[in-house]
This record gives C-alpha cells, sequence and structure tokens, in this order.
C-alpha cells in the first residue's frame, strides 16, 4: 500500500505547536535549572548547589508568605466549592429566567478586570470603618473564587437526568439522602474541578490580595512583588511549587485509570 502523502499544513501545525509548548515550558525549565546555581547569575550556571533552596527555608519573610498563602488558599477553596456547589444545585432547580438573571451577575466578577474588584472589595470593607486583615483578605478570596465553581459546575448539571433525584425520593430517599448518594456523586468530578481552579485563582492572586490585606501579611505574589533585589531563592520556591503542580496532577490523572483498569479485571472476572 502506498503511503498517504502528508499535508504540509500538518507539518507546519505540529511545528506551531512545538514552538507554543517551548515558549510556555522552556522558561519554568530555565527557571528550575539555575534554582540549583551556585552563583546568583541567571546566564551563567556556575555549578549545582542547594544553597538557594537553604536560604529560602531560613527566610522568614518568606516562609511567612507561603503560609499565608496556603491558608488563604486552603480555606478559600474549601468555602467556596461548598457555596458554589449548593447555589450550582440550587439554580438548576431555579426558574430559567431567575436562573439567567442570577448567572448573569455570577458572570461579572469573572469578566471584571481584577483592579476593579480588587478597589470595590477594598472600599466595600473600608467604607464600613471594617480594618484590613487576614479576615478581609479570605473573604475577598472565597468572593472571586465562588463564581468559578459555580460556571464550572452548572455544565454538569444541565447534563444530568432530573428523573434520577426523583426516582430516588419515590423509593424512600430523603432530599438530603437523594442530594448526597444520588446528584453528588454524579457532579464529583465538576466539583473536584472547580475546586482546582478555585485554589489556583488564589494561590496565584496579586492584585485583590494587595488591596484586601492587612498589615505585615503578604502572599507569594506580594512577597515577589516587594523584593527590593533580585533574590534567587524565589526560583528555589518556584521550582518546589512546580513540583508540587506536577505531583498533584499526576496523581489526579493516574489514580482514576488505576481504578477504572481495576473495574475492568474485576468485572471480567
Amino acid at each position: 500500500m502506498d503511503k498517504k502523502k502528508r499535508s504540509p499544513w500538518s507539518f507546519m501545525s505540529r511545528g506551531y505547536l512545538i514552538l507554543v509548548l517551548l515558549f510556555i515550558y522552556l522558561p519554568i525549565g530555565y527557571v528550575v535549572v539555575f534554582s540549583f546555581n551556585e552563583s546568583k547569575s541567571m546566564t551563567n550556571f556556575a555549578g549545582f548547589s542547594l544553597k538557594w533552596y537553604e536560604s529560602m527555608f531560613s527566610d522568614r519573610t518568606m516562609l511567612d508568605s507561603i503560609k499565608y498563602t496556603v491558608l488563604v488558599a486552603v480555606i478559600a477553596t474549601l468555602v467556596s466549592t461548598l457555596i458554589g456547589t449548593v447555589a450550582a444545585i440550587g439554580l438548576s432547580k431555579a426558574r430559567p429566567l431567575i436562573r439567567s438573571i442570577i448567572l448573569e451577575v455570577n458572570n461579572l466578577p469573572v469578566m471584571n478586570p481584577d483592579i476593579v474588584t480588587a478597589i470595590g472589595m477594598m472600599l466595600l470593607f473600608i467604607v464600613p470603618g471594617i480594618q484590613l486583615s487576614l479576615t478581609t483578605l479570605i473573604l475577598a478570596h472565597i468572593t472571586f473564587c465562588t463564581p468559578y465553581v459555580i460556571l464550572t459546575i452548572m455544565p454538569k448539571l444541565r447534563q444530568l437526568d432530573d428523573n434520577v433525584a426523583e426516582a430516588a425520593l419515590d423509593l424512600g430517599a430523603n432530599p438530603m439522602q437523594a442530594l448526597t448518594k444520588v446528584i453528588l456523586p454524579q457532579i464529583f468530578p465538576a466539583i473536584f474541578s472547580g475546586a482546582l481552579i478555585a485554589f489556583s485563582m488564589s494561590f496565584d492572586d496579586f492584585v485583590i490580595s494587595f488591596f484586601t490585606a492587612g498589615v505585615g501579611i503578604n502572599n507569594i505574589s506580594m512577597y515577589v512583588y516587594s523584593m527590593k533585589r533580585y533574590n534567587p531563592s524565589v526560583n528555589a520556591l518556584s521550582t518546589l511549587i512546580v513540583i508540587v503542580v506536577t505531583l498533584i496532577l499526576v496523581l489526579v490523572n493516574v489514580i482514576p485509570y488505576i481504578k477504572e483498569k481495576q473495574t475492568k479485571k474485576e468485572a471480567e472476572a
């Protein structure tokens, strides 16, 4: 059989894809490599060293910024996921007009520039005389993370068959059992995706955090912004974040695959 000639467009598209991937991942790889550099230079690799990792763990200010970042991200993720899930389920049962109006309002924080949302939240706290603190920072993060959770869960809810929950009620389940044993298991992948998006949005945020955090409270983004000079320890911190994120992505994708294979083996047996 004659081999089909590949279109030149296919080679161009692959070349374009490779260039895009290099543009995205090459800077990350560059930071990872130079986090082990002996010198402060970002152009000359003087030798392998772990000094910048030691410097990072001995820098109290940097450790505090990591602590605040993780604390705020975890709390904001848990609360916004809970609120967003309940709100999405409620909206899926609401009248079409009410649902469309609330969803349009929900889209405002997503479409608004961060600076507009940040100033609005700052004024919301300052005008009544509320002092900016860790609490206001967490509330601000919950506020802008919740819309993303709702937007992630709503499409999955539209795919559900309403008759399944009604059948559970007819078979003797109460509304709470129908929610926890019928609806939530079916939309769990969407809930998990919404939680991951909320965590990444909170972990990465700078603008809203800058306007709503109290004195002495800095997350990682604010810490990097406030640096008076380049600190190579940031490369070490960035490398650890990349490693953690990579491990999470691998686990999220590998564990379901393993469970699916085990289920198939049990079904075949």
